[in-house]
C-alpha cells in the first residue's frame, strides 16, 4: 500500500461520514456515550477538543445541577457537545429550558418513548433532537415526531439495555431511514466497525466503554483497572429470577453485587411465596438494590459491590489513553479497514486484467 493509497482511504473515511460530521459540527462523526457519572465536564470537553462530539450525562441531575455541569463544560471547550436528558425525568421540561439557556446545540432524548411536549420544546429551542430507536418502527415513528437523528443502540452496549445485538438493528434500520442521520452504537470499539457501518449507511458512531479509561475521565482507578482486566464476556445483562417480578436488564461485569443480587431476588420471592410480603413491596426491594451502585463504583472505587456498567466492548480497554489519543486510533483502525479494501480491490482488478491479456494473448 502507498502513501497515496493512504490518502485515498483518508477521504473516503471522510466521504462516508460527511453527513454525520456536518451534523455534529465534527471533524468526525464519532459520539461520546453518556454514562452517568462518568459523562461530565473533563470527559466531554476532552471528546469534543478531541474533534469527536461529547455529551453530557444528565442522569438524575436537577435543573440547577445541569445548569452548572453545562457552564462547566463550556468552560472548557468552545466545540459542540450535546446533553443526554432521561425522558422520564420529573423535571424533563425544566431539564430542556436550562439547554435552551445555554444554547446546548444538541439535546439528546433517551429512555422512553419522548413526550410530545419535551420534544416540541427543544424543536422550539432550535437545537438539534436525538432519538433512540430500538426498532425500525419506533425509528419511523420518531422521525416523523421531529427527531433530528436517531441512535440506534444494541444489546452489546453497556448500562441498560434491549434484547436486540447492533448488526441486527443495523441491518433492520439503516437500509429503511434516510430521512435523518442515523447513528450506530453498542459494542464498538474498534476503528474496523465504524467503517463497516458507516459502509452500511451509518452516518456516524456512538461509543461509551471505550472512553471510561481515558486520562480525562474522572472514574476511580480501581474502576478503570477493573475495566482494562475485563474480556467481553465478563460483561453480562442482569438476570431475572421470577417473571412476577420483572428485572430491567442492565449489562455490567460481573461482581460480588451482581451475585447478591441474585440471592436478593431469591430472598424476595421466597418471602413472598411465604406471604411475608406484598408484591409491590417485593418489587420495591429488588429495584431498590442497585441505589447509588453505580456512583459507589465509579467515584468511590467499590469494584466489589458496585455497579460496573459496561459494554462488551470492554475487551478492546487495554489501558489508559488519552481521549485525544482514542480517537486518532479509532480513526487510524478505520483508515487501514478502508485500506485494505481498496488494496484487495485494486488486486482483484489487476488480477482481472492480467487475466484478460493472457486471454488475448491466447486468442491472437
Amino acid at each position: 500500500m502507498t502513501a497515496t493509497d493512504r490518502v485515498r482511504a483518508a477521504d473516503w473515511l471522510d466521504r462516508l461520514w460527511a453527513r454525520g460530521r456536518r451534523f455534529l459540527g465534527t471533524e468526525r462523526a464519532i459520539m461520546g456515550g453518556a454514562m452517568t457519572w462518568v459523562s461530565e465536564r473533563n470527559l466531554v470537553a476532552a471528546l469534543s477538543n478531541g474533534g469527536g462530539f461529547g455529551v453530557i450525562a444528565c442522569g438524575s441531575m436537577n435543573p440547577a445541577q445541569l445548569d452548572a455541569e453545562i457552564a462547566a463544560t463550556q468552560a472548557l471547550t468552545t466545540k459542540p457537545f450535546g446533553v443526554n436528558l432521561i425522558t422520564l425525568h420529573p423535571e424533563l421540561l425544566d431539564l430542556v429550558d436550562v439547554c435552551t439557556r445555554r444554547r446546548v446545540s444538541h439535546v439528546v432524548l433517551a429512555g422512553a418513548l419522548p413526550p410530545a411536549p419535551a420534544v416540541a420544546r427543544v424543536k422550539q429551542s432550535g437545537a438539534k433532537l436525538l432519538c433512540f430507536a430500538p426498532a425500525l418502527s419506533i425509528a419511523k415513528k420518531l422521525v416523523r415526531m421531529g427527531a433530528d437523528a436517531i441512535v440506534i443502540e444494541g444489546m452489546e452496549a453497556g448500562g441498560h439495555i434491549g434484547p436486540v445485538a447492533t448488526s441486527v438493528l443495523a441491518q433492520e434500520i439503516l437500509p429503511h431511514v434516510s430521512e435523518v442521520p442515523v447513528f450506530v452504537a453498542g459494542g464498538i470499539g474498534h476503528g474496523a466497525a465504524i467503517a463497516s457501518y458507516l459502509e452500511m449507511g451509518a452516518s456516524g458512531v456512538q461509543l461509551g466503554t471505550r472512553f471510561v479509561c481515558a486520562h480525562e475521565s474522572i472514574a476511580h482507578p480501581k474502576f478503570k483497572r477493573a475495566f482494562i482486566r475485563a474480556a467481553a464476556r465478563d460483561a453480562v445483562p442482569s438476570m431475572q429470577l421470577d417473571p412476577r417480578f420483572p428485572v430491567i436488564p442492565v449489562r455490567a461485569l460481573a461482581n460480588d453485587g451482581t451475585r447478591a443480587f441474585m440471592e436478593k431476588q431469591r430472598d424476595v420471592v421466597e418471602r413472598f411465596t411465604k406471604g411475608a410480603l406484598s408484591q409491590k413491596d417485593a418489587q420495591l426491594e429488588i429495584e431498590h438494590f442497585w441505589v447509588g451502585a453505580l456512583r459507589r463504583a465509579v467515584i468511590d472505587g467499590d469494584i466489589e459491590t458496585g455497579s460496573l456498567m459496561a459494554g462488551q466492548s470492554v475487551g478492546m480497554v487495554t489501558r489508559e489513553q488519552s481521549t485525544k489519543d482514542i480517537l486518532d486510533e479509532l480513526m487510524a483502525q478505520a483508515i487501514d479497514a478502508l485500506l485494505t479494501r481498496t488494496g484487495a480491490t485494486r488486486e482483484r482488478d489487476a488480477e482481472g486484467e492480467r487475466a484478460a491479456a493472457l486471454r488475448s494473448r491466447a486468442e491472437a
